[in-house]
């Protein structure tokens, strides 16, 4: 069900994929997508697919490791970030069977700390989702401790109301621009 929403979806913001990637092209060039190898199920990487909002040279890893990452975001990127424009195209990686709508948000495979936590609450087991119960409570703004908590809270109480409530709580905070630090 999920893959077919996601073709249903990918096809619907197919005008702004094009206007976005005409923004990228002019604003900083080739490559459009950014294709960065993150932590799958059972820590097994995969290819996940955004749309390219740093410069060319931005080293691959998690921005709140660099020392100021609004200096590597390119001017088109600052707008597809505050709206979460850059993550749509992971609606591909969800078609392709990588991801979820909902879950742990994949992980960079520098992130060691997230990784080893999330390894040992059993929580490497899941499909990374496109936004998760941890999304929704925090997003930069938490600790690495805090987003397992929050992760293991949403497998231990999975419910259709609750993944209402993600998918709502993450569109609203995408237009308020809530809990973005860069």
């Amino acid at each position: 069900m999920s893959r077919i929403v996601a073709i249903l979806l990918f096809i619907l913001f197919s005008p702004i994929y094009i206007l976005t990637s005409i923004l990228i092209f002019l604003d900083s060039g080739f490559p459009i997508l950014l294709r960065q190898k993150r932590s799958g199920v059972n820590n097994i990487p995969f290819k996940m697919f955004k749309f390219r909002t740093m410069e060319k040279n931005a080293p691959s890893v998690a921005s709140k490791n660099l020392n100021n990452p609004r200096e590597l975001i390119t001017r088109t990127g600052h707008l597809l970030r505050k709206f979460s424009i850059d993550e749509t195209p992971q609606l591909y990686n969800i078609i392709k069977g990588d991801m979820n709508f909902i879950g742990p948000r994949p992980v960079i495979l520098s992130e060691k700390n997230l990784l080893n936590l999330r390894t040992k609450e059993g929580l490497h087991k899941y499909k990374p989702g496109v936004t998760g119960y941890a999304q929704i409570n925090g997003r930069d703004l938490i600790d690495d401790e805090t987003k397992v908590e929050y992760d293991k809270f949403y497998f231990n109480n999975k419910s259709l109301l609750l993944k209402i409530k993600i998918i709502c709580s993450t569109i609203l905070n995408a237009f308020l621009q809530k809990d973005v630090t860069h």
